[in-house]
């Protein structure tokens, strides 16, 4: 297995405060950054977070049909989660087209998305947590992923940050949705909607970007570092998330 390197083992940083030919040298090589990271001599104008049908895909990769049970129910619910996301984000322009006024279509849609995002996202990324990144973080560890300090990180903690993010993100798009709606001002109202909508584009492009790495990536390692005995554990687990 390729060894990947998410935290510099001489200066014990990540990867954001690295200086740029070390930047450019874990853009190649890294399997979890390369495609999405951005050149650091990019026109700050450049987006790394372009939608995941850009990325090419990577080749000798384990299928869907020839993963384990547990990581197949993973990626499904990443399918109904992308379906959700692409509607989401359908209804979010035409929100902004119908100079932020909220029909019954558009309210439609963001009820069920937040509803989604509360109930069944929250739920998938609990699952993750509980049965699959505690012991894919421990496979980490044993194989050298990780930094040489007392609290070194490994790329489990990255995904778990993103997971951080989206509870923060979430929450902060469904209120400012919410308090547009109430405000009688229209300048108020105008510069409230676009910050929602801002911020509902970013969670879009942060939840893409993060199905993406585990799909290609994340599941991938744990084909490797994790056996089948291991991995039908999880399937009985997994279920039982709450």
């Amino acid at each position: 297995m390729k060894k990947i390197t998410i935290i510099d083992k001489n200066s014990k940083q990540r990867v954001s405060a690295l200086d740029k030919e070390l930047k450019r040298k874990i853009a190649q090589e890294d399997p979890i950054l390369k495609e999405v990271t951005k050149d650091p001599e990019m026109d700050e104008g450049d987006s790394p977070m372009d939608p995941p049908e850009a990325y090419s895909k990577k080749v000798d990769q384990v299928g869907y049909d020839d993963m384990p049970d547990v990581i197949k129910k993973l990626m499904l619910e990443h399918k109904v989660a992308i379906k959700k996301l692409n509607k989401f984000e359908k209804s979010l322009l035409e929100f902004k087209e119908n100079k932020w006024k909220i029909n019954k279509e558009i309210n439609d849609t963001f009820s069920e998305f937040f509803q989604f995002f509360d109930g069944e996202l929250l739920l998938h990324n609990r699952k993750e947590e509980k049965v699959l990144f505690p012991l894919l973080e421990k496979r980490f560890r044993e194989s050298g992923e990780h930094g040489t300090s007392t609290f070194a990180q490994t790329p489990i903690d990255i995904f778990e940050d993103d997971h951080y993010q989206f509870i923060q993100l979430g929450t902060l798009a469904f209120n400012l949705i919410g308090i547009s709606s109430r405000l009688p001002d229209k300048e108020s109202k105008n510069i409230v909607s676009d910050i929602a909508y801002q911020n509902s584009l970013e969670l879009i492009e942060m939840l893409r970007l993060h199905i993406y790495r585990e799909d290609e990536t994340l599941f991938q390692l744990a084909y490797q570092l994790i056996s089948t005995e291991e991995f039908d554990k999880m399937n009985a687990l997994i279920d039982n998330v709450k």
